[in-house]
């Protein structure tokens, strides 16, 4: 135990050392591959892992990158593989970025039409901020949502890993820097992504490339929805629109965004603010209605029944 942590400290210290003179770009390219090939044969036995992939990440492309390349798909380092793998995305990030800026004609969208459209981006989960409730903004908002519904949903128990359970937000991380915007969502980067994926050490079970896109379209959308749920919940309802510049556009809102909740919750796609929603909407005519029936629905998962429950007169 000794023996082993004393190791541990001077592998740690040599590895600091390295990654210094690295940055300071005082390795010629004859002891930056010696450092490379060095710094994996650490990680593979599991002494200073993270003082290793340190180096590896300062020698930086492609060097570094594909000598973490090999190891995020090597059963090796199997207990390292989410921390080896964090840190190549790092490297991997301005390959995504100038993907995302380049825009390439003919592509197959993926999204209907009502969120190709959507200026929101993913990095800030879609949000709709301080967009006013105009007439515009709202018929945007309800072909969104109808678009939302019109997406085939991939099954619940859709795997995205297997093995150990899929880090999803490492997957999301690649999805969403290649296709930041909905009108970005298309079959040629889907499978971009789906190939990014692969090769960083992700299996896929029973899962093809598009069985992938099925999958993160499907959340993609709910994500989309319940941004635009988030949105609606806080714009003035019922009695609160009186003193608005358009009363009457805001009171017919709530009647077709009440209905679009009600069918999104039945459906999974963003459940929680769909409902949040209704209970927001509770003073208009229907909201009510609609969290009763989804309260007391026997044929609704447990989850959105209570849900609905918790907000149900």
């Amino acid at each position: 135990m000794w023996a082993a942590s004393v190791r541990q400290a001077l592998a740690y210290d040599a590895f600091a050392f390295i990654e210094r003179a690295t940055t300071a770009g005082l390795l010629n390219d004859g002891e930056a591959e010696d450092a490379a090939l060095l710094a994996a044969a650490f990680v593979r036995v599991g002494v200073a892992v993270e003082a290793a992939v340190r180096v590896l990440v300062s020698l930086g492309r492609p060097r570094g990158e594909q000598a973490l390349m090999e190891l995020v798909r090597d059963d090796a380092v199997r207990d390292f593989r989410p921390y080896v793998r964090s840190r190549l995305l790092g490297l991997r990030r301005p390959v995504y970025q100038v993907r995302a800026q380049k825009v390439t004609p003919n592509e197959e969208p993926l999204l209907p039409e009502g969120l190709q459209g959507l200026p929101y981006s993913w990095h800030t989960d879609f949000g709709w901020g301080a967009t006013p409730p105009d007439s515009h903004s709202l018929a945007r908002a309800r072909s969104a949502l109808e678009a939302c519904l019109a997406v085939e949903r991939a099954p619940d128990d859709a795997q995205m890993s297997s093995g150990a359970p899929a880090d999803c937000r490492a997957i999301a991380e690649v999805v969403r820097a290649l296709m930041p915007y909905p009108r970005l969502v298309t079959r040629e980067r889907m499978d971009e992504a789906w190939r990014e994926c692969r090769s960083l050490g992700f299996e896929f079970q029973g899962m093809d490339a598009e069985a992938f896109a099925k999958v993160w379209c499907t959340r993609i959308a709910d994500r989309v929805a319940a941004a635009v749920f988030r949105w609606l919940a806080d714009l003035p309802h019922g009695g609160e629109a009186a003193g608005d510049k358009e009363p009457a556009v805001l009171s017919a809102t709530t009647l077709w965004a009440a209905e679009l909740a009600e069918r999104c919750a039945r459906c999974g796609s963003a459940v929680q603010e769909a409902i949040w929603f209704l209970h927001r909407a509770d003073d208009v005519p229907g909201s009510i209605e609609a969290l009763a029936r989804l309260a007391f629905d026997p044929s609704l998962p447990v989850t959105t029944r209570n849900a609905a429950q918790e907000w149900a007169r």
